[in-house]
């Protein structure tokens, strides 16, 4: 170890050694891993439920946009970025219901 040449006290290097043996140890150590696997493993499935979610969104988003496509009404850029833009569910399920009867793309937007 360079910083271990550089003490001249043994009593010092010697505390040093201990000090880098502990914590090499303790990242090896299979609790730590343990550890480290469980937060993976939490991070991997909160990934997946954001995908769920975000697919269920993307799912609501496209309906409201197919039904104004369906029924001829013309979906200008602006609506269509409105729409792709939400991520409340409540709110786009609201905007498939109006884009039933709606006249226009843009209805679906009055009252908010």
């Amino acid at each position: 170890m360079v910083v271990d040449s550089c003490l001249v006290d043994p009593q010092a290097k010697q505390m040093w050694r201990d000090l880098m043996t502990a914590i090499q140890y303790f990242w090896r150590h299979p609790l730590a891993e343990q550890v480290r696997e469980e937060g993976r493993e939490e991070g991997r499935e909160e990934g997946r439920e954001e995908g769920r979610e975000e697919g269920r969104l993307g799912k609501a988003r496209e309906m409201v946009l197919n039904i104004l496509e369906w029924r001829g009404l013309p979906v200008t850029d602006a609506t269509r970025a409105r729409v792709c833009a939400c991520s409340d569910p409540v709110r786009l399920d609201a905007w498939a219901q109006q884009a039933t009867h709606a006249s226009t793309a843009e209805e679906l937007f009055t009252g908010e």
